[in-house]
């Protein structure tokens, strides 16, 4: 029974990855199809924008944040900007401070202060969308510094394609070269914007909206039924039920709005943990409607392989506690770990061909690629747990991921009041490294020599995770015994100072 258990699970994780191949082939099926740039209208013909910056307790990057929308290049007549404020802490001063500045030199802009989260950002989203003016409405997280031309550079698709119902452009990086672990999640995120996003909509597939650096068309948010508070993913959430109305999706990747990368391993594995169990609930939410929709039989199962992209981590620890007893009982099973160690060169190829395009030093990205296997792995746990109350309908809170106002290689997150000090999970993630590595002992004295290499990756896995994450949730305290004063904001200029 554990036998076929063990190589059903290996089936499906070997499924995903070969899918990742079929994603490959669509984007270079579909590389040279870029869309036709649309001309400017003339000055008085632009429609009236606005522009969205949902914030709680950002205070170390909001106001470089209403600086960067502040300097968008758009007719001032308008454009209408929302500082949508669900903070509790010196954030919300910071950000008044930045408007009353803007608004003295005659910028439309507003803060909208919530004194409950309900329904977090989503709730604040639909907040702001009763309020707002504009015909379109971008949206940007606090730690985005769009380029002046953003508006300009995207409107004009809306206005050539009334279907068009989003607009996302891709990510870019402030602090890629910060860290081994800024650089493993720039390659992960370069090979999701650059290959897969192009891919899906180009090929017609059902493609998610990443909830920022993007803009709808306010009719599209409304006919999709708005922003709804039952997932935490709420752009996958109404940009599937917009494309299920019908709406069209454009992905530009040539536009790059930067932000920052998480540096701390804690509130990486945090935004992991939202976006995996927020995947999931839109999995449940939506399968019907995609299964029971008229679009072809490929592009619902593509979809529903997009939603449940994060099973792959509760499958990975079925696999690894499923492998000791096998051994134990002397089960061989050769087909299966072919057919899986086939399947997982389908990532890695994705993320070579994103290095391609996404950095200055190309495939020379690559090196960071092991520090990326070493963090999918070692994420199972935290993802699984995520899934699970998913699946048993455990709301929970929406985690955000802290910002630190990073750049390149400067600044530091230790002194930071947002760092995140404790980590449950990181136990469990040793005591899992433990049991590969016990494993792995047991595979060699009983000759099972091909299966070492699996439970070798997976104990550097758990193991470089479960300590970096003790080890991370340490440094504050280490760095305050040091004499490095905390980080405070000043209300005079609101930036961060040591």
């Amino acid at each position: 029974m554990l036998a076929w258990l063990y190589i059903f699970v290996a089936l499906i994780l070997a499924l995903f990855g070969f899918n990742q191949f079929i994603i490959l082939a669509l984007y270079f099926r579909n590389l040279h199809r870029n869309p036709a740039t649309p001309p400017c209208p003339e000055e008085e013909k632009w429609p009236a924008v606005t522009v969205q910056l949902p914030v709680y307790n950002e205070a170390s990057v909001v106001d470089r944040a209403i600086e960067a929308l502040a300097r968008l290049d758009y007719p001032r007549d308008k454009l209408e900007i929302q500082i949508l404020d669900d903070s509790d802490d010196e954030t919300t001063a910071i950000a008044l401070k930045k408007v009353r500045k803007w608004r003295a030199l005659g910028l439309n802009i507003t803060l909208i202060h919530r004194r409950n989260r309900d329904g977090f950002k989503a709730g604040a989203l639909a907040e702001g969308l009763k309020r707002a003016n504009g015909e379109f409405i971008a949206i940007f997280d606090a730690d985005f510094l769009p380029p002046p031309d953003f508006l300009r550079r995207t409107i004009p698709y809306f206005l050539r394609n009334p279907r068009l119902g989003i607009l996302q452009t891709r990510w870019g990086h402030l602090n890629r070269e910060y860290s081994l672990v800024t650089r493993a999640q720039a390659l992960a995120l370069d090979g999701h914007f650059i290959v897969e996003q192009l891919a899906r909509q180009r090929a017609g597939l059902f493609m998610g909206f990443n909830g920022s650096a993007g803009v709808w068309r306010k009719r599209c948010i409304e006919d999709a039924g708005g922003w709804q508070k039952d997932t935490l993913t709420e752009d996958l959430d109404l940009s599937y039920r917009a494309q299920l109305k019908g709406w069209e999706c454009l992905f530009l990747p040539d536009i790059v709005v930067p932000a920052e990368i998480p540096p701390q391993l804690n509130a990486f594995k945090a935004q992991q943990r939202r976006w995996a169990k927020g995947s999931i609930q839109c999995l449940l939410k939506l399968s019907s409607a995609v299964l029971s929709s008229s679009r072809p039989v490929f592009h619902k199962i593509e979809a529903l392989m997009h939603l449940g992209s994060y099973l792959i981590h509760p499958l990975m620890l079925m696999s690894l506690t499923l492998s000791l007893p096998l051994i134990l009982q002397g089960v061989k099973f050769h087909f299966p770990m072919v057919y899986l160690m086939l399947a997982s060169f389908g990532p890695p190829l994705v993320y070579f061909v994103a290095t391609l395009k996404g950095s200055e030093k190309g495939p020379r990205e690559m090196l960071f690629f092991p520090f990326l296997a070493l963090m999918g792995i070692g994420i199972a746990l935290s993802n699984t747990v995520a899934i699970a109350e998913a699946l048993l309908n455990k709301k929970g809170d929406f985690e955000r991921t802290p910002k630190f106002r990073l750049y390149r290689k400067e600044g530091d997150w230790e002194s930071n009041p947002y760092a995140l000090k404790t980590e449950k999970m990181a136990l469990g993630e040793i005591l899992l490294a433990l049991y590969a590595l016990s494993a792995l002992v047991i595979a060699w004295l009983r000759g099972f020599y091909w299966s070492i290499p699996f439970f070798l990756l997976y104990a550097s896995g758990f193991g470089y995770v479960g300590i970096g994450s003790l080890w991370h949730s340490l440094r504050p305290a280490f760095q305050q015994r040091n004499g490095v004063k905390p980080f405070k904001i000043s209300l005079r200029n609101g930036r961060g100072m040591a």
